[in-house]
């Protein structure tokens, strides 16, 4: 099969398009047909060499993928409600760069109705790890408000959608006017230019000086302590990647006096039995939401799989809005 390997750590260029073995399944597991990858900022740390993938998975790079089952554990596949030759998107510890792919049946979900398999590739990552952290980790609820830094990402405009259909109000950063539009028709309240504005300020501004009951946190570093400024009392902060630094400096006694809870978690190294339980939460609560168009794919850019390299190199410009997928029909 054709396959995309990290070749050596470094830029996008080392990135190449190979031959590799197809992969077998094993117990639990089903044998995908790739049509669509979805491309994660994990992907690129893990091409950079400072994401190493779990023990067991494939040293390919992609955490998530849209195709048809080719073949599996068919009794695996029966208790799930799976059968071969179904569309389905799948959420992996690796193996994604690649015209076939091996996934958990725990972690494979059909694709929902009206979506292509473009559109499907890009949901696995974000949604999981939306769903784990913002309604699971940061309990959040209709009525609160959840501030989303990076809201023009795969994950922001997810975490927009999903927080808005289930009645919350969402607050975003963003980094440019364009992006702020972006994010403002998927739903957010407000879009606060980071470059320009005081975030904490416009938070308190936008919430009469309660503050956000929820913050999903991309940034961390110096990012926590302004965090934690602009938390409501009792309020949820929840850290899902260090883009600014693992040294993060804050008032503690804010935490203690304000009842607040920082927290935060890395979905790839999870267990398939914990990534299952979310994928079973994701098909009872979001999938009707999806189906009846209160949640809308938003896909950036598809390009052929052999351009993975220019890919990641347009996630690195951080110019896009909502996902980028590499398409794998057109290598076939």
């Amino acid at each position: 099969m054709n396959a995309i390997e990290i070749s050596a750590y470094g830029g996008p260029e080392v990135l190449r398009l190979v031959q590799r073995p197809r992969p077998q399944p094993g117990e639990g597991e089903v044998l995908i047909r790739v049509s669509a990858s979805g491309i994660n900022r994990p992907d690129v740390l893990q091409r950079r060499g400072h994401y190493a993938p779990p023990p067991g998975a494939s040293d390919l790079p992609g955490l998530e993928v849209a195709g048809v089952i080719e073949s599996g554990d068919v009794e695996a596949m029966e208790a799930a409600g799976l059968r071969i030759g179904q569309r389905v998107c799948a959420l992996l510890a690796g193996g994604g760069y690649a015209e076939y792919c091996v996934a958990p049946v725990g972690q494979v979900l059909p694709v929902p109705h009206g979506w292509s398999d473009v559109e499907a590739a890009g949901l696995p990552e974000t949604f999981f790890t939306v769903w784990s952290n913002v309604f699971d980790r940061g309990r959040l609820q209709a009525g609160e408000t959840l501030l989303v830094h990076g809201g023009a990402s795969g994950i922001g405009v997810t975490a927009i959608q999903m927080a808005r259909a289930m009645g919350a109000q969402v607050i975003v950063t963003v980094g440019s006017r364009d992006k702020a539009s972006a994010c403002l028709r998927l739903g957010a309240a407000h879009a606060i230019l980071y470059r320009e504005q005081d975030f904490v300020a416009e938070v308190k501004r936008h919430t009469q000086g309660r503050g956000a009951d929820v913050i999903l946190d991309m940034v961390a570093g110096p990012y926590v302590a302004r965090d934690i400024e602009c938390l409501a009392d009792d309020g949820r902060l929840v850290i899902i990647a260090v883009q600014g630094g693992t040294d993060a400096r804050f008032d503690a006694g804010q935490v203690l006096r304000r009842r607040l809870t920082i927290t935060g978690s890395t979905l790839r190294p999870r267990p398939v039995a914990f990534k299952a339980a979310i994928a079973r939460e994701l098909r009872r609560h979001v999938w009707p939401l999806i189906e009846r168009g209160a949640i809308r794919p938003v896909v950036h850019r598809v390009l052929p799989a052999a351009q993975a390299a220019q890919a990641h190199a347009l996630m690195e410009a951080d110019t896009h809005v909502g996902k980028i997928i590499l398409d794998w029909t057109q290598a076939r």
